[in-house]
């Protein structure tokens, strides 16, 4: 009852104490502040309990990594595609290993005495030289480290290790753990090993012989003293950077060197300040194309998963790696993007940057890529990092997106100059080069002489969205920003010759997308295969979009800007035959040849910058002293013949996949025989499945006769009825083209059946575009002759497009 009356007075309960009770009641005005014993003593035991069992969380939790010695890390290796020739190395630093056991005694003392004098007895931390580094740098003195011989061994090859003291403190447990399982001698011997001593040189051998042009077995007591002294800040206390500060630091270790016993009183006595070496200048193996293809395989191994997370192995793990490029294929290239620069009497400016990329289609393996005169003077790699307009070369991105929609190659489009196109995103109409109107052409013919106007207008109809698509879908980065503008087609985006080869090698390939890559395989010290470049790719069109689309790009080389390609032949002189599209941005600013055999796409790019400024190309060479603008039929399409030519010397000539057109359009239109359209009756509608069969009279004549010789074209007309007659006039020549390229003209003359009468044409012994315009017309008319009304098939040679 007595405890129950304590804890109530009324019923009410008393109030608890509080258990912060400062300032306390009944002290003095002094007492009433000052803690009470069990203050004291909970805070004098906690900090130790708390601090012991912080440092076990730590002790238990850090571990040294498995790999903490890495010393023995190699010089990485990278190969051209026969895994001999070397083009280049990677390495983190040099260093030449030596063992303990190779080196006098003072050696490895010079450092201990300079660096860590208890190093011999200290458990790997040296607490008394932490804590005066840490008083030291609260003071805001300069700052200290602190750390011990081990400390630093631990720094040195643990390679995400910074100075901020939480990453102290875990070297410091680190090094306590390595102390109590690995002998001195070997810590001593990894440090001397690691250690940065200057002038790019880590370990005491390659010091001294950077210094000395010694071994470090062969130093004297004087020489290892001056290494030992320079060892906290090597690159600016070199004697030949600073020699006064060198001399003060050699004067401090060789003393310590005979305080701690590593030299006698005599040698000491004996010891002068020593020569050295003076610093080298600066080398870099990687100087000319070297530089260009060690950095493209740095940067593609650092996206891969194999190298992602790790990417210093690339430097320090002493991998061997086989490229894609062919050795002989690289000369060539670098042969033919410096010549520009090197005509006597007319060179390029100097701010021309030249691009070439060769790929392998099938894989994406790139086999030559040339993107600057030298790396050491200008690192940026055209053919990878430049931003080009792409011209026209993009019309074929277009033409695929077409096709993709049903549009077929024979349709028929105007390709007048200045014409007004609906929706065209521009305020002045549309024009050719050089303003030339072609009158109403083919698709394949359009891309032969690349027609704006014909290509502005069909990129209309199908949707500029679908061109940028298609880019994209062949291999053109989705970096590569391409606006959904009708003008795309016309290559107004920018990208680099890389990503245009890419995108022509999925053409090349059949619709086959495959990944552009510059290494074959890595391998690690152990022969062990790390790394294997990307599988075969994916399709991503459908193959007769694509060989349709390729006949309309051979046919460029056949008999549009791109005849130069032509030249092309096998080993026995055979024609090879070549596919391919040039293109030139507005003001000749870039210019381009993407183009293609069966096995190997490659590609040439030009621009011209100066001062940060993208300008017309100025001429040079041969076009120089013409008087020529420098465009896609000149430089870039003679550089894509001379390297395709000596790239493909020995190889076999391969065929194209053959394309044929696909079966004729059924249309529910129908003509009278005055030829208006009218309805079409009922029972000729496609879904009550009938199908017109032309009258006897009519002829389908088949496109492909240009270029054809005339007894071939003359069996093939006689063929569909028409009797032939030839007569050799003079053909017009074309301004500025060679007197030589084009043969004697032949009219020739039609005649179908004794019911109809004569179709003229104009026709040559290789037939000109005009002489099938001709015959398409005549076959036209022949159907109009049919009764009314009739729903007819209409081929796609007679398909016109107003």
């Amino acid at each position: 009852m007595a405890r129950e009356s304590s804890r109530r007075q009324g019923g009410v309960p008393l109030p608890r104490r509080k258990r912060w009770n400062y300032p306390r009641k009944g002290k003095n005005w002094f007492m009433r502040w000052v803690p009470s014993w069990r203050i004291v003593l909970g805070t004098f035991l906690f900090f130790p309990f708390f601090g012991a069992g912080a440092f076990f969380a730590a002790w238990t939790t850090i571990h040294v990594p498995a790999d903490l010695d890495n010393i023995e890390n190699q010089v990485t290796t990278i190969y051209f595609s026969d895994g001999v020739t070397v083009i280049g190395t990677l390495q983190e630093e040099r260093r030449i290993l030596v063992t303990l056991d190779e080196l006098p005694a003072f050696v490895p003392g010079a450092v201990v005495s300079s660096e860590d004098a208890s190093f011999w007895t200290n458990p790997g931390v040296d607490f008394r030289g932490l804590a005066r580094a840490l008083v030291n740098n609260l003071r805001g003195n300069p700052t200290q480290g602190g750390s011990t011989i081990t400390m630093q061994y631990i720094e040195r090859t643990k390679t995400d290790q910074n100075s901020g003291m939480m990453d102290k403190a875990r070297e410091a447990i680190m090094a306590l753990q390595v102390t109590r399982t690995t002998p001195k001698e070997q810590i001593l011997e990894s440090y001397l090993n690691t250690i940065y001593w200057g002038r790019g040189n880590f370990g005491i051998e390659a010091a001294a012989q950077s210094y000395f042009g010694k071994s470090a077995a062969d130093l004297t007591p004087s020489e290892a003293a001056l290494l030992a002294g320079i060892l906290p800040s090597p690159n600016n206390w070199d004697p030949d950077v600073h020699l006064a500060q060198a001399e003060r630091r050699w004067i401090r270790s060789i003393n310590r060197m005979l305080t701690y016993g590593y030299i006698t009183q005599e040698e000491r006595d004996a010891a002068a300040f020593p020569d050295f070496l003076p610093r080298p200048e600066r080398t870099n193996t990687l100087g000319g194309q070297a530089g260009y293809l060690v950095r493209l395989v740095e940067e593609e191994l650092r996206q891969t998963e194999t190298f992602a997370d790790n990417p210093g192995r690339i430097r320090t793990h002493g991998l061997r790696i086989v490229t894609t490029i062919d050795a002989d294929l690289q000369d060539l290239a670098v042969e033919i993007g410096h010549s520009p620069f090197q005509d006597e009497e007319d060179p390029a400016d100097p701010g021309l940057s030249v691009g070439i990329v060769a790929m392998d289609p099938h894989t994406g393996a790139v086999r030559a890529i040339y993107g600057g005169f030298d790396y050491l003077s200008r690192p940026f790699n055209f053919a990878s990092q430049g931003a080009v307009q792409g011209g026209s070369t993009f019309k074929p991105f277009t033409l695929i997106a077409a096709l993709e929609q049903g549009h077929t190659l024979d349709e028929v489009w105007n390709g007048d100059s200045g014409i007004e196109i609906p929706g065209w995103d521009s305020t002045s109409n549309l024009r050719n080069f050089g303003n030339q109107s072609f009158g109403q052409i083919d698709l394949v013919r359009a891309m032969e002489q690349s027609v704006n106007t014909v290509y502005g207008a069909l990129n209309i109809e199908i949707g500029p969205e679908h061109t940028a698509e298609v880019a994209h879908r062949l291999g053109v980065p989705e970096s590569v920003d391409i606006a959904p503008f009708a003008s795309n087609v016309l290559g107004t985006a920018a990208l680099s010759p890389l990503d245009l080869a890419t995108a022509y090698a999925t053409m090349a390939n059949g619709g086959i997308r495959v990944t552009p890559h510059i290494v074959s395989t890595v391998h690690g010290l152990d022969g062990t295969l790390l790394y294997e470049a990307p599988p075969v790719g994916e399709r991503v069109f459908e193959e007769e979009v694509i060989l349709a689309n390729n006949h309309a790009l051979q046919a460029v080389v056949r008999n549009g800007t791109g005849r130069t390609a032509m030249e092309l032949t096998g080993p026995g002189g055979q024609q090879r035959p070549a596919a391919g599209k040039t293109g030139t941005s507005q003001n000749n600013t870039s210019t381009w040849f993407a183009g293609f055999v069966p096995q190997l796409v490659t590609v040439v790019g030009l621009q011209q910058e100066n001062d940060g400024a993208i300008e017309r190309i100025t001429p040079f060479g041969q076009w120089a002293r013409r008087g020529q603008e420098i465009g896609s039929t000149t430089f870039p399409i003679r550089a894509w013949t001379d390297f395709m030519q000596g790239a493909l010397e020995d190889e076999e000539v391969e065929q194209f996949p053959a394309w044929q057109a696909p079966e004729p359009i059924e249309v529910p239109d129908c003509w009278n025989s005055a030829g208006e359209l009218i309805p079409c009756p009922a029972e000729c509608l496609p879904e009550l499945d009938c199908f017109y069969q032309p009258p006897a009279s009519t002829a389908h004549i088949p496109f492909g006769l240009v270029g054809g010789q005339l007894e071939d074209v003359r069996l093939v007309l006689e063929a569909l009825g028409f009797t032939v007659e030839v007569e050799e006039v003079a053909a017009p020549q074309p301004e500025a083209a060679p007197a030589d390229s084009y043969q004697a003209a032949y009219p020739v003359n039609l005649h179908k059946t004794a019911d109809n009468p004569a179709r003229p044409g104009a026709a040559a012994g290789c037939l000109s575009p005009g002489f099938v315009e001709g015959v398409v017309k005549a076959a036209v008319q022949i159907v109009q002759l049919a009764d009314p009304p009739y729903c007819p098939k209409i081929y796609q040679a007679q398909r016109f497009h107003q």
